[in-house]
């Protein structure tokens, strides 16, 4: 089994947040990157041309409108493509989990949307490059990276949140913390003070995977991420999860992804030829 590590996460020069908690950049994607994890948020507006970034996994086709939302910790790779884009960097203070918060991570802005997130982007470039260090600029700063989250919010196709809706945020909250030290329903459904039934529910209405496939795929893109973007070694990779033996965390990455995690990095440091496999689904 390979464990032939990747290369470090210096490779994509995103500026990050500067002293406001805020940066701007302008991103020129001529060569090809390996899969990266930022620790802070990244908001990818497409301007010119067209190629495909990764998040998590997944090829998001880019053309010019196309604007994309990277969180902390989420694999991001931009290929050898003739994409140009503007970004945004904010830390992960400025975007608290709310209920009215999208879980959407891609939208393909037209007309007078377009117009409006462009127009936004555009001044937050200025006033970062332009303003000294001071509390009122650091105050404009982050209240026009506020206008932007909630022009997003606006255009989100997440339905209202609703009971099942609110119950399945606050168990993805704790499932985030958890997920290195419980795959068990029954502690995020006796956190929550709820039955496992009623968390099932929850899930199935908002994912239509039940709460169980919730876990499961989340310690899968765990440990996805972890195999494309860190030194770790497949061992280590299982432990940090929960898995003592190495072959208790093979054969559940095998049946999640459907190969092997040492075959799976060897893809994951390749040069990009479409999309890395993702997990499978309960259909596959």
């Amino acid at each position: 089994m390979s464990t032939a590590a990747p290369r470090e996460e210096t490779a994509i020069t995103f500026r990050p947040p500067g002293w406001a908690g805020v940066g701007t950049c302008a991103l020129d994607a001529t060569s090809a990157q390996p899969p990266v994890r930022l620790p802070y948020h990244v908001l990818l507006l497409a301007t010119a041309g067209h190629g495909t970034v990764e998040v998590d996994f997944f090829g998001h086709a880019c053309r010019p409108g196309t604007l994309l939302w990277i969180r902390p910790g989420q694999a991001l790779r931009v290929g050898r493509n003739g994409l140009i884009a503007s970004v945004v960097t904010f830390e992960p203070r400025f975007a608290e989990q709310g209920e009215d918060e999208p879980l959407q991570n891609r939208w393909q802005l037209r007309g007078e949307d377009e117009d409006a997130v462009i127009s936004e982007f555009s001044q937050l470039a200025v006033d970062c490059d332009r303003l000294a260090p001071s509390s009122l600029a650091a105050d404009l700063l982050r209240h026009q990276l506020h206008v932007l989250r909630l022009r997003l919010s606006l255009l989100s196709t997440d339905a209202p949140p609703g009971p099942e809706s609110r119950t399945y945020s606050r168990f993805r909250g704790l499932l985030e913390a958890g997920h290195p030290h419980s795959r068990r329903v029954e502690d995020y459904a006796e956190e929550l003070g709820c039955s496992v039934r009623t968390l099932t529910r929850a899930c199935l209405t908002v994912t239509g995977r039940t709460a169980k496939q919730v876990v499961d795929d989340r310690v899968a893109l765990e440990a996805r991420r972890l195999l494309a973007c860190t030194p770790l070694s497949v061992a280590e990779v299982g432990r940090h999860l929960g898995f003592p033996e190495p072959t208790n965390f093979g054969r559940f990455f095998h049946r999640e992804v459907g190969m092997s995690p040492g075959h799976f990095r060897a893809e994951a440091a390749s040069e990009p030829r479409g999309v890395i496999p993702a997990q499978r689904r309960s259909s596959d």
